[in-house]
């Protein structure tokens, strides 16, 4: 039985999401209470919708775990619960404070959390010298000492929306694409705190991407590069040594997409197949799971 686990986690004392010998990692932290709620004799293990790196948090991470369908149905026990509200609960007592399942159930059939996903939706919080610096928000905000024009970063940002190759953005990773779509990409500042925060949407994002856009993008705000260089980098497709990739915690994974259960399996086909920027045929597909064009963003929260 696949089960999808939607989950949230402070980053903060975690080695990233995977599993790593002798490291504190979510995944393990994860599969330790799925293997004991049910009693597996092997591991559970699991698939996520976005491997986060150390010290970024989630607040709608997704993951699925194919479970014995025997041991998950008697998780109830001679309560009237329903084995998703019993798989909930008893998790909440086998969990550190730092991560919290929102909820479990039966996933509907070709349901995959990583390759089914239509888009990931992550912010990025810093507080520059409007702002006010809060301190028990420091573990997901960025000081900075300095002023951020905001409508110019913001401006930048835009030019990048689109299907395009970001490997200025991403580290290289052997047979991996660097090729992703960035739904959208905005820049506000918060009215009350004053903290600005940047929303940026793709179809998935390759490793380190989200921190590199945002450090591309905040010269532009400290008045050190002109709007169109984030631009420039990008066309160049090569990691700049001038792009600086943003501290971790400032991040956070907000929302995972998906299409129709029907649409779900042929999401994640389309989701294999390795791309290159001329794909366009795959990807008007996959946009059409979700009836959106390549330059409009998700809701929001």
């Amino acid at each position: 039985m696949r089960l999808r686990l939607d989950l949230g986690y402070d980053g903060t004392d975690f080695s990233g999401w995977a599993t790593q010998p002798g490291r504190r990692t979510v995944e393990g932290v994860l599969s330790d209470a799925l293997t004991t709620l049910l009693r597996s004799p092997d591991p559970v293990r699991l698939t996520v919708a976005g491997r986060t790196d150390a010290g970024v948090h989630a607040r709608g991470q997704v993951a699925h775990a194919d479970v014995d369908d025997t041991a998950y149905l008697a998780l109830p026990g001679r309560s009237d619960r329903s084995p998703e509200q019993a798989a909930s609960t008893r998790l909440a007592g086998l969990l550190p404070a730092d991560v919290a399942v929102h909820r479990v159930c039966r996933a509907p059939d070709g349901f995959d959390a990583r390759f089914s996903a239509t888009s990931r939706r992550y912010r990025y919080r810093i507080a520059d010298a409007h702002a006010v610096h809060d301190p028990l928000r420091r573990r997901d905000t960025v000081w900075l000492r300095d002023s951020l024009d905001v409508g110019a970063m913001d401006a930048a940002a835009g030019q990048l929306l689109g299907l395009g190759d970001f490997a200025a953005f991403c580290k290289r990773r052997e047979g991996a694409t660097t090729v992703r779509t960035l739904l959208g990409f905005t820049w506000t500042r918060d009215a009350a705190s004053g903290v600005v925060e940047a929303s940026v949407v793709a179809d998935a994002f390759c490793h380190s991407m989200v921190r590199a856009l945002v450090g591309a993008v905040v010269p532009v705000g400290l008045g050190r590069a002109d709007l169109e260089w984030p631009r420039r980098v990008q066309l160049a497709a090569v990691r700049d040594p001038h792009v600086k990739v943003m501290p971790a915690h400032g991040l956070s994974l907000e929302e995972v997409t998906y299409p129709h259960d029907d649409l779900l399996a042929e999401r994640a086909r389309i989701a294999r197949s390795r791309r290159d920027a001329s794909m366009q045929q795959d990807q008007s597909a996959m946009l059409a799971c979700v009836g959106r064009s390549p330059l409009t963003t998700t809701s929001s929260d």
